[in-house]
């Protein structure tokens, strides 16, 4: 293995020639032209209805001229090296990806360079650099054969031309496009160098520079052989942090390496990626690369495609691309683009089809990336990235000094562009001259850019003159030494460290405190691995609650990504730095700087936005390295080749002297170096492979973590049915530990207290991580349902196949007849016994027509997504699944046999994992589609025994939410049911119910009231028990009830529902204690304390929850057991026993104790100012609850008195006040909890833990209060 690792340092591995094979002659490119038959039969088959002229674009109607033939690999140099197997079906398809294409001297004949990448199974890539370029057909057989071609094709066109059905003719002149005796013929070729490290610009110009020699007039100071001999075998890998200089054909090449301090190597130039799209598609295309969506970029240009996916990858520094990677996707491997996993591919276009004729397999989760056109499509809930505006000031500010227009431009080349920094005189002279706008934001048409247009405010708010702009200090304008490369070749340099430092200091201030949230095993590696599925690497609840609220969207989706999770994986896997891989290394290194920094100015944990610093070191590194060259390499050498060979003939790239070029020299300068010096080098090689290669621990992470490790890169030796099959095959087991994997974390993570027990770290979850984790959800059931698809119908595909059965079903069903698989609610959940509620429908159509019916949701990705979150809201999105699939017809007229909905094991197991969720209860639909119209059907269920069928008055309800409550609603008093529909009201906290007093018998017993969310079938039962009228009970004439959401309760699904039910009004029973007072349960005093204790406790913990998880806070002060029940309890409490039939309430002490606090004699008492104080503020709030307008009965002004004093932090002075006040001693006996001076203090005590808190009432609780 050594040696192996020696040999590897060197500059290229293989040179290849690519081209025509004048002994096989002209085969046609049967993978390209099968893939555009399978397109025409898709068109064909009513996909998209075509006419007969458009369909002219297929290869057999196409000029022979267009059409694609196949290429092969002519010569590779060596024939192999062990470090490094030559895969010549690979190679052949990526040097020439769409085949030979034939051209005369009529056409452009450019040559195009373009560069590719080669991914192995073990995870170790080669990079590919390939120059085409068009030679003149010698061979008299090609040339007549293409002719022969012309005359077949023109034979076609005539007839086509002469039907009675053709239009007007066309044009014939692409008929006669080739005559032998008048054109030239030429073909395509290719040169190509595969090397370990991708050194680009480097390899760009030798590869140039061969073809210069080629097409000179003049030959070449050595044959090529010597310049190709020399590449392969004489020049060395740089080493880390060195520059290398070797000889060209006519000019010195200079590379240089960053060393392990620095950035990882990265040589295509960012200012083309930037200038191609702009800064906001960048960051937009960056995001969605983070967050791993199927990512499918689009151009005419390979090199476009390549740089542009290089170029994201990097700038996602430390972390790393985990899923497929095919920057060049083949036209005969289009079919990948059916794979159900995040991508991120390259697909080439003909520069003819738009966008909409292009037939993607799914675009639900895709980002669409136009580069030619400078568009890109996004998916859709895709979150901003943290300090998006301060980012992209700070990326523009960059482009800008070195004058290339943030908004991009559409005429950069695929060449290095010419970069110039921007001096503050040639600026200056500019601007006098009228030659450049005020503002270099205004000299670059920015003003349409919403982006750049609030840069600008915030610019002008920050106070930032942007008029200095142009004077950001030239990277290259003090430079004292000589550069040794060419100064466009440095600028690029330049610009790409600058840009990947200001990107990479994103990371290091949003990830500063990283380490802190690893949970390090301290398990062996081999169990670690084993049970790496089960097991959580990072607190992300603990990082995200330190987190400013503006990057939660964002920050709590990357969280769940598996790049995040390999990053972390590799952080536990490496104990200290001489484990740590290069990546890992260097940034730690960066974020122990910045944490060093926060010591001294701690900004960590806010949003303030920090600039990069390190950019000026970065390149001042880069310069020093190509001002001073570390190493040069052996210049070309004639080599030791027989007469006659390495003869030159202009415009033809020679047949190269294999015997030569086979092997390397047996000895040269550079490896008869001392032993220290081979040593040495042998340690740098030893870190270039650490680098370059996925050692063992990582290749098991990979393996460990990665969904479809093994389809990262297509295998392009072997594209045969079985081969194909078995790819499919291993995206369905994925998409199945997928599935297991997500539904699994979603019930750990909602579970709550069983998940803490079971050793799962915390128990809560955040709001915006459980939307999070649904999102992703819907997620995958789009890449399910978009697998194998025979034609894709629209952007969801789950939408579209619901589409379909919704259609077929309503045709199958007469009018009037409910659809099939209908269920009525109270088949599916038994509620309490006597409830009036009619059942309710519920069937998969039925929720589909939930959503159709909310006009707010114009998408079909937004329809699917909101009818899985319904789904399962109702705990049914297993059972709707599992009916949809119930119709095979369907699924096999939609779906190809290895599709994964066709797979009857893997959907069976698909469907028992989404069943797990029916454990837990969701509010995913009501939290998110708060705007929407939502029906309501209530029932006022009066008491049985008393029920007050002479009833006469007018009852009237109102209803509250956490999101918003009803106006009014008068209820019919002969059925006392009434169905409303008002926007979402959120999860149902109080009703208020009452009636007018009207008529002879306006006294009504209330047993409860019943609510039901009409879309998502929830139940909320608010009890009462009380009466409601003039003269009876405590004389009100409406209460205020606290709901409780109905839970199921059959046996089954009470075992499985683990979430704790809210909190209810208090009981019948308790609430009529005060009507006959000898039958109240007697509580000592213990329990009253404990009681008092439980219920602040509970108020304390609602307020230290994060805002966004928080219940209803009415449910702790007005519910069962809650603030208002515990201090009735006190005041209860040793009550003396009124006269027989006549009932005292605690509302008559209170305003017994008001009296005497106003009486003149109090007022002149000489008391502390703090007693007068309180006196005042509580007979103020007596008088304000006695004066408000509505008939609240004396329990009722109880209850808002406790919860005006609760909000107001007085509710332990009042206590104290009334303690000591003489009305107490008449009204209780001495035994009484009020009068214990010991117990009051402690009640005092723990009543003060509610001055920390800032108490917001329900708009229910205090309506009518001026307060």
């Amino acid at each position: 293995m050594m040696s192996s690792s020696f040999s590897s340092c060197r500059f290229a591995d293989y040179f290849v020639v690519c081209g025509l094979d004048t002994d096989t002659g002209l085969e046609p490119d049967e993978l390209s032209a099968l893939y555009r038959y399978i397109q025409a039969a898709k068109l064909r088959d009513g996909a998209t209805r075509m006419s007969a002229s458009e369909n002219k674009g297929e290869n057999f109607e196409q000029s022979p001229l267009r059409r694609t033939f196949k290429s092969k690999v002519l010569a590779h140099y060596p024939e192999n090296v062990e470090w490094s197997p030559f895969d010549q079906d690979a190679v052949g398809m990526l040097c020439m990806p769409k085949g030979l294409s034939f051209r005369t001297q009529a056409d452009p004949r450019e040559p195009q360079f373009h560069s590719f990448i080669i991914t192995r199974e073990d995870g170790s890539r080669s990079y590919g650099f390939a120059l085409t370029f068009y030679e003149e057909v010698t061979s008299k057989q090609i040339c007549s054969a293409m002719q022969t071609l012309y005359h077949m094709h023109n034979a076609e066109q005539y007839d086509i031309l002469h039907m009675p059905s053709a239009g007007p003719p066309a044009s014939l002149q692409r008929f006669n496009s080739y005559d032998i005796t008048r054109d030239t013929l030429y073909v395509s070729k290719c040169i190509c160098l595969l090397a370990p490290m991708a050194f680009q610009q480097a390899c760009r110009k030798v590869l140039e520079q061969l073809h210069q020699a080629i097409t000179s007039s003049q030959p070449p100071p050595l044959p090529l052989e010597s310049y190709i001999f020399n590449v392969l075998y004489e020049v060395p890998l740089p080493p880390a942090g060195r520059s290398l200089k070797f000889s060209g054909v006519y000019s010195p090449v200079v590379c240089q390496r960053p060393s392990t301090s620095e950035l990882p190597l990265f040589d295509f130039p960012l200012s083309d990626v930037f200038q191609l799209l702009g800064v906001e598609n960048v960051l937009q295309l960056f995001t969605c690369a983070l967050l791993e969506f199927q990512i499918l970029l689009y151009s005419q240009h390979y090199q476009r495609l390549m740089t542009v996916a290089e170029s994201i990858t990097a700038l996602m520094f430390p972390f790393q691309w985990q899923h497929v990677y095919v920057p060049i996707l083949p036209a005969s491997l289009q079919h990948f683009l059916d794979a159900p996993v995040p991508y991120l591919m390259g697909l080439h276009s003909n520069g003819q089809d738009d966008r909409s004729k292009l037939e993607l397999p799914q675009e639900a989760n895709l980002c669409f990336v136009d580069i030619d056109n400078h568009f890109i499509e996004l998916p859709e809930d895709l979150p901003q990235f943290p300090s998006k505006l301060e980012f992209v000031q700070e990326i523009s500010e960059a482009l800008l000094a070195f004058g290339i227009p943030p908004e991009g431009s559409s005429c950069c080349g695929d060449g290095v562009p010419k970069l110039t920094g921007f001096r503050s005189c040639d600026e200056v002279s500019d601007r006098r001259n009228g030659n450049l706008a005020g503002s270099p934001f205004n000299s670059f048409r920015l003003k349409d850019n919403e982006t750049i247009a609030r840069l600008q405010a915030l610019v002008k708010r920050t106070g930032i003159s942007l008029e200095k702009l142009g004077g950001v200090d030239n990277p290259t304008a003090n430079r004292d030494q000589k550069v040794q490369c060419e100064e466009d070749e440095l600028q690029t340099h330049l610009l790409n460290v600058r840009l990947r430092e200001i990107f990479a200091n994103r990371f290091t201030q949003m990830f500063a405190d990283y380490e802190v949230f690893v949970i390090q095993s301290n398990q062996d590696k081999d169990s670690w691995f084993s049970n790496r599925d089960q097991m959580q690497n990072f607190d992300k609840a603990s990082f995200l609650s330190d987190q400013p609220e503006p990057y939660l969207p964002f920050l709590s989706r990357f969280l769940e990504t598996q790049t995040f999770a390999s990053f972390i994986d590799s952080k536990i896997l490496c104990h200290d730095d001489e484990d740590k891989e290069h990546t890992l290394q260097v940034f730690d290194t960066r974020v122990d700087k910045v944490r060093m920094l926060n010591v001294r100015t701690p900004t960590l944990r806010t949003s303030m936005y920090q600039k990069c610093t390190n950019i000026d070191e970065s390149e001042k590194a880069i310069e020093m390295r190509v001002s001073k060259i570390d190493h040069t390499a052996l210049h070309p050498h004639l080599l030791d080749m027989k007469i006659g060979q390495g003869r030159y003939e202009p415009g033809f790239f020679p047949r190269l002297q294999s015997d030569v070029l086979s092997s390397g020299p047996t000895g040269n300068k550079w490896a008869k170096r001392s032993t220290a010096a081979h040593w040495r080098l042998r340690d740098k090689q030893r870190q270039h492979v650490e680098q370059l290669y996925l050692d063992n621990e990582q290749k098991h992470i990979q393996e460990a973590r990665s969904l479809g490790a093994s389809i990262r890169q297509p295998n392009l030796s072997n594209l045969s049915p079985s081969v194909i099959a078995q790819t499919n095959w291993k995206f369905v087991e994925g998409l199945l530990k997928e599935c297991r994997n997500k539904t699994k974390r979603m019930l750990v993570e909602k579970m709550g207290r069983e998940a803490v027990e079971l050793g799962h770290g915390e128990g809560s979850i955040t709001g915006v991580e459980e939307n999070t984790l649904i999102a992703s959800l819907c997620d995958l059931l789009e890449r399910i349902w978009s697998h194998g698809l025979q034609v894709k119908q629209g952007k969801s595909a789950l939408w579209s196949h619901l589409l379909h059965y919704q259609e077929s079903k309503e045709k199958d069903t007469p009018a009037g007849l409910s659809p099939p698989g209908l269920i009525h609610d109270s088949e599916r959940r038994k509620s309490d016994a006597g409830l009036a509620l009619p059942p309710l429908k519920v069937s998969l159509i039925e929720d589909m027509r939930h959503i159709q019916n909310i006009g707010e949701i114009k998408t079909d990705v937004g329809k699917a997504r909101a009818w899985v979150r319904l789904s399962m809201e109702k705990k049914l999105l297993s059972r709707h699944l599992k009916q949809l699939l119930s119709d095979e017809e369907l699924t096999k007229k939609l779906y190809k046999r290895y599709a994964f909905l066709r797979c009857d094991d893997e959907k069976e197991q698909f469907l028992y994992h989404l069943l797990s969720f029916n454990a837990v209860d969701y509010f995913c639909f009501t939290s998110v589609f708060t705007t929407v119209l939502i029906p309501y059907h209530v029932v006022v269920i009066p008491s049985k025994k008393l029920g007050g069928s002479m009833f006469t008055a007018n009852p009237w309800i109102c209803i509250s939410g956490e999101l918003s409550e009803t106006v009014v609603l008068q209820v019919p008093k002969n059925s006392l049911e009434i169905t409303f529909e008002c926007q979402n009201l959120g999860k149902l906290t109080t009703v208020q119910v009452g009636h007018d007093n009207s008529g002879l018998y306006a006294k009504w017993l209330v047993e409860c009231v019943m609510v039901r969310n009409e879309v998502t079938g929830h139940t909320y039962k608010f009890p009462c028990g009380r009466w409601l009228g003039k003269g009876v009970d405590d004389g009100s004439l409406e209460r205020i009830l606290v709901g409780e959401l109905v839970t199921p309760t059959s046996e089954n699904e009470e075992r499985l529902c683990r979430t704790p039910p809210m909190q209810q009004s208090p009981s019948m029973i308790r609430r009529l204690v005060t009507i006959s007072p000898s039958s109240k349960p007697k509580l000592n005093t213990g329990q009253i304390q404990e009681a008092v204790g439980e219920a602040i406790n509970g108020i304390v913990k609602h307020f230290h929850k994060p805002e966004k998880e928080r219940s209803s806070l009415s449910l702790l002060l007005c519910g069962e057991y809650g603030l208002v029940w515990a201090l009735e309890q006190v005041f209860l409490h040793g009550f003396r026993t009124p006269r027989l039939f006549k009932n005292v309430f605690i509302w008559d002490f209170l305003e017994r104790a008001q009296a005497h606090f106003e009486s003149p004699e109090q007022r002149e008492l000489e008391q502390d100012e703090n007693w007068h104080t309180r006196a005042h503020d509580f007979c103020r709030f007596m008088r304000a609850v006695n004066s408000t307008p509505r008939n609240i009965g004396k329990d009722g002004k109880f209850q808002m008195l406790v919860c005006l004093g609760a909000r107001d932090h007085l509710l332990h002075h009042w206590i104290a006040l009334l303690s000591e006040c003489p009305i107490t001693v008449q009204m209780y006996e001495d035994t009484a909890m009020i009068k214990d001076r010991v117990l009051v203090n402690s009640l005092i005590r723990v009543l003060q833990t509610l001055q920390d808190f800032n108490i917001t009432l329900e708009a229910s609780l205090t309506k009518g209060i001026g307060i």
